[in-house]
């Protein structure tokens, strides 16, 4: 049954817009050139449907608590152990985070530093990890992230890191082989949670894993986020020795990474590899931000949006299917989907859809598909992800008119005329779902 969509923004003042229009003749006269670029973005975000799958808006309070007075000051350390005097109100502030982020989790530590989801594993790495020592993973090509091993990042440069795969039949996570792989290479670390896999994770599968051969278990739930920590997807607490997550996926609020672990000795550690051991001064206006999220996602109505996420995420892919793309995996568990654009059309590339899209008024991004031939600038896939749909007000019912857009463009192979008619329907549908910033 197809429910009514759920306004799932935290409350802002009715002058949201006002403030918006405030701050954009603050920096006009200031600097009237980026006042006209961030005048251009807001008309952007308010006039386009953001489809990318690790994008959401986030409420005006957070928005405008990362830029406060938090910006104006160095809290190198910690509460009540700063290099610099004068932190009283960032002491408190940084502790409200982690009383919320440890709440709002489940968990007893947290560290709120990091500054994105990769700074956040390379802590993680450096707490449980010694150079050379061996990371059992999923790689970029079949859905997990550049930090969990690509040769070129920080992962695979200063760890040897062994792949696992996907099912080549189900497309799906296949915990045998995985078991298998970990009793003949013994890793010192496994790593779950991924960019682009549109089902469940099995935490507890993945802990009886790790402790058959005596590994560590980080799970990086930076898409999944909000859905672990409300419910609505099953959470890495107590199976994963240490969480790491981005804040700006299905969470909602600021840009910026989060640490997490039930376990002191580990958390004593982690907090000494992001300060000082990868990152100096904290940004105190995002982690100010991030404990005005953290207390958005304790609310009821929170849980309300997450279950919405995953609905409207099923029926966009329903909708798909019905058109005839292919999903991998089949459809999907959580807030995203893999679209197989070969069965569209042969010639179709993520690429060029992605293009085309965004001339309509469609913002998403090319991904690879499992087994993907073509290069990763082409792609034969997109990542659709449905949290700032959602966040906007959309339910089910506006997701049969997505898919109708997105086939309309596809279909047509970018052409010109037909871009511009969806991209006029679209700016007229983004008005009954202002953004409110």
């Amino acid at each position: 049954m197809t429910t009514a969509p759920v306004r799932t923004h935290s409350p802002v003042a009715a002058d949201s817009s006002d403030a918006g229009d405030r701050l954009l003749d603050l920096v006009r006269s200031s600097d009237p050139d980026l006042a006209r670029i961030l005048a251009g973005e807001r008309d952007r975000q308010q006039h386009t449907l953001e489809l990318i799958a690790s994008e959401n808006h986030v409420s005006t309070a957070v928005m405008h608590a990362a830029g406060s007075w938090m910006t104006n000051k160095y809290a190198e350390g910690y509460p009540g152990k700063r290099y610099y005097g004068g932190c009283e109100f960032h002491d408190q502030a940084e502790e409200l985070a982690r009383t919320r982020a440890k709440q709002l989790f489940g968990c007893r530590f947290a560290n709120v530093q990091p500054h994105c989801g990769a700074n956040a594993n390379i802590a993680a790495f450096m707490a449980l990890l010694n150079p050379g020592e061996t990371v059992l993973s999923l790689p970029i090509k079949a859905g997990g992230h550049l930090s969990h091993g690509l040769k070129v990042n920080f992962s695979g440069t200063f760890y040897k890191v062994v792949d696992y795969g996907l099912h080549p039949d189900t497309e799906r996570l296949d915990y045998n082989e995985i078991a298998e792989l970990a009793r003949t290479h013994k890793p010192k670390l496994i790593i779950c949670g991924f960019s682009a896999y549109p089902r469940t994770i099995d935490f507890a599968r993945f802990r009886a894993i790790a402790d058959e051969v005596g590994a560590f278990l980080l799970a990086d739930i930076a898409h999944i986020a909000g859905l672990c920590a409300t419910g609505v997807h099953p959470s890495p607490f107590p199976h994963a020795h240490v969480v790491t997550t981005t804040t700006h996926k299905t969470l909602r609020g600021p840009r910026g990474g989060l640490v997490l672990t039930n376990d002191e000795e580990l958390a004593t550690k982690i907090d000494r590899k992001v300060f000082p051991g990868s990152q100096g001064g904290p940004l105190m206006h995002i982690i100010a931000a991030k404990a005005l999220a953290f207390g958005e996602a304790l609310r009821p109505e929170f849980t309300q949006y997450c279950a919405q996420v995953v609905r409207n995420a099923q029926a966009l892919a329903a909708e798909l299917t019905q058109r005839g793309y292919r999903l991998c995996t089949g459809g999907t568990d959580n807030h995203l989907m893999l679209v197989d654009l070969r069965a569209r059309s042969a010639d179709l590339t993520g690429a060029d859809a992605e293009k085309w899209l965004e001339r309509a008024g469609i913002i998403c991004n090319k991904n690879g598909i499992p087994n993907d031939t073509r290069p990763p600038m082409v792609t034969s896939g997109l990542r659709l992800g449905t949290p700032a749909l959602t966040t906007r007000g959309l339910g089910e019912k506006e997701m049969s008119l997505v898919a109708e857009w997105l086939d309309r463009v596809m279909g047509s192979k970018g052409d010109a005329t037909t871009c511009e008619s969806v991209r006029q329907e679209i700016r007229s549908f983004c008005g009954r779902f202002p953004l409110p910033h």
